[in-house]
């Protein structure tokens, strides 16, 4: 009776599992979220969104023409698995002017650039994220996004921008120095091969790694204290900038788990402290009445 009393009891438990459906996790990528799961995603992310940008543009004669936008969302897809919050879509609307003699290069306008970046910051603050995290992938983009975060006290915004830049760590940097194999590791170079390798090595073409050079030309070596907008052309014509680029995925993991870990960081912070936002209103409301009057 025991037996029957057991087997019975196993076979309704089985029953009642069987028709359970394990909830599903909320999405925190914008495009896969439905509309009521958007009003969700919003109040557990703390009002803050992330956007990965990257840009299209030759990277070697190797690397498929989006790899910052690869790098970019793998960052932050490792970081948001670890702190969530909303990531934006793709987003390549960036400054690439000084690849433009290359195949496949899409370099925007000034006023495009600034005007798209602005309109989509005004549009996430709209939908209630108020806390813009910007996870830049393109080197060429740098001071465009600085001049751009420093704007923002032109005017008042109901919002606040931070552009992630990632800082030293020991644990992580002796681990990525000891697998580290070249001397000049820049455009395209080892790093950013590495973490292809890691992320799609089916887009990684191996044997076409040595077939362009990727050494400084140093056309204009002998000028002094002067700077000028061909200077990266200059130095690498070819847009690749290594001596080496042997594919290691230990090495494209450590890279993307250092920058996804600290961007993790920085995004816990912003969800739990309001310091930004206090500091910008009171600059917005001093400049407004910089005499006090």
């Amino acid at each position: 009776m025991k037996k029957l009393n057991f087997l019975l009891t196993a076979i309704l438990l089985s029953a009642i599992s069987f028709g359970q459906t394990t909830p599903k996790e909320l999405p925190f990528k914008w495009d896969e979220l439905t509309s009521p799961q958007f009003l969700k995603a919003v109040e557990k992310a703390g009002g803050v969104a992330v956007i990965p940008f990257g840009i299209m543009e030759k990277h070697g004669p190797h690397l498929p023409l989006g790899t910052d936008l690869f790098e970019a969302r793998e960052i932050v897809t490792t970081a948001l698995k670890k702190e969530y919050a909303i990531m934006f879509p793709p987003y390549f609307t960036g400054q690439i002017f000084e690849a433009k003699h290359q195949p496949g290069t899409v370099a925007y306008s000034n006023d495009l650039m600034w005007k798209m970046l602005e309109e989509t910051c005004a549009e996430l603050s709209r939908n209630g994220l108020k806390k813009i995290v910007i996870l830049n992938g393109h080197g060429g983009n740098t001071n465009f996004l600085h001049y751009f975060c420093q704007c923002q006290l032109q005017s008042r915004k109901d919002y606040i921008l931070v552009l992630f830049e990632q800082s030293q760590d020991a644990t992580f940097d002796n681990q990525i120095k000891a697998l580290k194999k070249a001397n000049v590791d820049d455009h395209a170079g080892e790093g950013e091969t590495c973490m292809m390798y890691c992320i799609r090595p089916d887009l990684v073409d191996v044997d076409a790694i040595s077939s362009q050079s990727g050494l400084s030309q140093e056309r204009l070596s002998q000028m002094k204290n002067g700077y000028t907008g061909i200077w990266w052309y200059a130095k690498y014509p070819n847009h690749y900038g290594s001596d080496q680029a042997v594919p290691n995925k230990a090495l494209g993991q450590l890279l993307i788990d250092k920058e996804a870990t600290q961007l993790a960081g920085l995004i816990k912070y912003l969800k739990a402290n309001n310091k930004i936002e206090e500091l910008q209103n009171e600059f917005y409301n001093r400049s407004a009445n910089p005499l006090g009057k």
